[in-house]
């Protein structure tokens, strides 16, 4: 599979932990809020959920990870593996996705939603969006200016029933911290938003969920 690696490398920081677990409990905290931000999902949480104040779970094991990354035949990303360490799987980030996968269930896009892949076939600019114009991240990007032969290669991590939103890893872009490119499909967005991780794609969402809810 080929990589190509970023011309920029990411800041000197996340190459340390990313500290997974103050942003989760964050979110966790305000998603619960029964006053601001529990009426806006589609149902309510279930009691436990409430209870334990987390929409996560415990985190994946070395042997889950490992077992992860022996199936998909690769290593995975510093921040994607230190998100599963912490909660093996997710709830709702913001109400466009309903959950993110456990490590048992991740897998290449093409096995686990080839709706995903032709449904974007056409979308946007074909694969020769030069790197000047593809290698622009955050407000100056255009998210019509992606490359579609990437997607048969990239990791599914997400799930939403019948929306077709979807959070997306691609292993053919990497940082030189080892930092897959993160891609977030929406049904009302043309071609996709990508971010240099999944770290960084979190922190916009969290930023998305709270402009949400002001």
């Amino acid at each position: 599979m080929p990589v190509t690696e970023m011309d920029e490398p990411a800041p000197a920081t996340r190459s340390a932990v990313h500290p997974w677990r103050d942003l989760l409990q964050r979110w966790s905290d305000e998603w619960l809020d029964p006053v601001l931000h529990e009426q806006e999902r589609h149902e309510p949480f279930p009691d436990e959920v409430r209870a334990a104040r987390w929409l996560g779970g415990p985190g994946a094991t070395p042997q889950e990870l490992a077992r992860l990354e022996e199936r998909l035949g690769v290593e995975l990303p510093p921040s994607y593996r230190e998100f599963l360490r912490t909660s093996d799987g997710w709830l709702d980030t913001t109400t466009g996705i309903a959950r993110l996968l456990p490590a048992r269930e991740a897998g290449w896009a093409r096995d686990l939603d080839p709706e995903v892949i032709e449904g974007r076939a056409g979308d946007g600019e074909p694969d020769d969006v030069p790197d000047e114009e593809y290698f622009v991240y955050g407000d100056e990007q255009k998210s019509w200016a992606i490359r579609t032969g990437y997607l048969s290669g990239m990791l599914k991590i997400s799930h939403t029933p019948g929306a077709g939103d979807a959070y997306l890893l691609n292993p053919q872009v990497v940082t030189p911290d080892g930092e897959w490119e993160a891609w977030y499909l929406a049904h009302w967005l043309p071609g996709a938003v990508r971010y240099r991780s999944f770290w960084d794609l979190m922190n916009d969402e969290y930023r998305s969920f709270r402009g949400d809810q002001e």
